[in-house]
């Protein structure tokens, strides 16, 4: 726990939003990473999120607790909730604590402590019987609050790499992170080296 800047939950939470925008198919290199940073990779133009089996394993590895219908209303409901969640990453700080107290609002949040699955107490905005996509909403409007509250939301970033448009969340102490993945890092590193021997 020293080691994260913000609680485990809304750094958990932080990241699981970015993989989730990284699933639609505006997306670039990026991909559907689970927790740990590992998963498939996407491609321009691909959705990754495209059939039920595939919401499933997304759920799986972000371990999204709560209700499921496994059917083509929650799938929908899910893919339209990435492209309100992206739009997180091009706010300033006074707009986007206005997109979180209107998700709040919308959906009615009612955030309580809870602890299940081996997490300590943290906080859940809602009750476990509210659909995936509206959970999922509200989980990571609480983050963002957080981000908010302590000024840090410039945090929230586009990968640098000119060929990804995939988004990501800086947890690094000195805010430096430019790329949303190694893979993103390495290429454009081998390209500027390339341009280099190129030039001499």
């Amino acid at each position: 726990m020293g080691q994260e800047l913000f609680g485990h939950d809304t750094e958990f939470n932080l990241q699981f939003a970015a993989a989730l925008v990284n699933t639609a198919p505006s997306s670039g290199q990026g991909g559907a990473r689970g927790p740990g940073g590992a998963g498939r990779s996407g491609g321009h133009g691909v959705d990754l999120l495209a059939s039920q089996d595939e919401l499933d394993a997304f759920c799986d590895r972000w371990e999204v607790t709560g209700s499921r219908t496994h059917d083509a209303a929650e799938l929908l409901a899910v893919q339209r909730l990435r492209p309100a969640l992206r739009e997180a990453w091009s706010l300033d700080r006074d707009e986007l604590a206005g997109w979180i107290n209107n998700m709040l609002h919308r959906h009615r949040a009612l955030p309580q402590l809870v602890r299940h699955d081996g997490w300590d107490y943290h906080f859940h905005a809602t009750d476990a019987d509210r659909p995936v996509a509206v959970r999922s909403a509200l989980d990571v409007a609480m983050a963002l609050a957080e981000l908010v509250r302590a000024g840090a939301q410039d945090r929230l970033r586009v990968c640098d790499a000119g060929d990804c448009d995939d988004v990501f969340v800086d947890l690094s102490k000195n805010a430096a992170r430019r790329f949303c993945s190694t893979r993103c890092g390495n290429r454009m590193a081998a390209a500027q080296s390339r341009a280099r021997r190129r030039a001499g």
